[in-house]
């Protein structure tokens, strides 16, 4: 899974940007800053799982577990 991919086609889906969603996630930090740091993240594929829950969770998703079949 490319969770890049996954959250460009999540955010399209409810009619936001990359830029929106930085700016929620990282608060304490200036709009273009927190893009930068939120792209360069998913671009390294080094963006902590927590991170992930809470962009999920600023789009009204939610991550589910469940085991293999």
């Amino acid at each position: 899974m490319d969770i890049r991919k996954e959250i460009k086609i999540l955010a399209t889906k409810e009619a936001t940007t990359l830029t929106e969603i930085a700016s929620k996630l990282y608060c304490n930090k200036e709009r273009r800053k927190a893009l930068n740091l939120l792209t360069q993240k998913l671009r390294n594929n080094t963006i902590r799982f927590q991170e992930v829950s809470n962009v999920l969770d600023i789009l009204g998703y939610q991550l589910k577990i469940e085991k293999k079949r």
